[in-house]
């Protein structure tokens, strides 16, 4: 992996609204949940439509292939992973206060976008660079190469006896691990001055 690794735009992973937002209300209340599993940050899922980063957020570009991979390769041993910060608007919504990045790389393994597939173009309209296309064909590489796409996972269940010690390790790691969540109280202006204490200190 070379040094000037291009950095990969998961930026369109988790949308972006205001805090201030009005709508309808989540019909499942999940304030104060420790845990979401990672089946929970499917698209077809009842959790992940209703995750969104504040409109005024830094971009989630700052991941090069190896840290992204690194990074979900710790999630699937069971290595300690920090906990993940929301806050639940009126709106229903849960916006990631810290930890968008986080999220974002297991979003794009679970849903096989790092910025070049079915999330992200409609994010982008259609329009997507090569410089973006390609920094996601490296990670997808590196990822196939290490440790295997989530959808090998999903099929390796299917075939429990035919994987290697490690693959089906991991297999059993993904039904029994999740994200832990700490969530963070009170007005949007908490929530406001939460996130930027929490860019101050990364």
């Amino acid at each position: 992996m070379p040094k000037d690794s291009p950095k990969v735009s998961l930026d369109a992973l988790i949308p972006r609204e205001a805090f201030e937002v009005q709508g309808q209300q989540a019909q499942i209340i999940l304030n104060n949940i420790p845990m979401i599993q990672i089946r929970n940050l499917e698209q077809k899922d009842f959790f992940y439509p209703f995750l969104r980063k504040p409109d005024f957020q830094r971009e989630t570009n700052e991941w090069d292939a190896l840290k992204i991979c690194d990074f979900i390769e710790s999630f699937l041993d069971g290595d300690l992973i920090p906990a993940v910060i929301l806050w639940r608007s009126d709106s229903g919504y849960f916006f990631v206060i810290d930890g968008s990045h986080r999220l974002s790389a297991l979003i794009a393994w679970i849903n096989d976008d790092y910025g070049d597939k079915n999330i992200s173009n409609k994010f982008y309209d259609g329009y997507i660079t090569e410089e973006q296309k390609n920094a996601a064909q490296e990670v997808r590489k590196l990822i196939k190469s290490k440790i295997g796409s989530y959808q090998d996972y999903e099929l390796s269940t299917q075939h429990l006896d035919k994987i290697d010690q490690k693959a089906l390790e991991r297999a059993r790691n993904l039904g029994s691990l999740g994200i832990q969540l700490q969530w963070v109280g009170g007005n949007a202006s908490k929530a406001a001055d939460s996130l930027n204490l929490s860019e101050i200190l990364t």
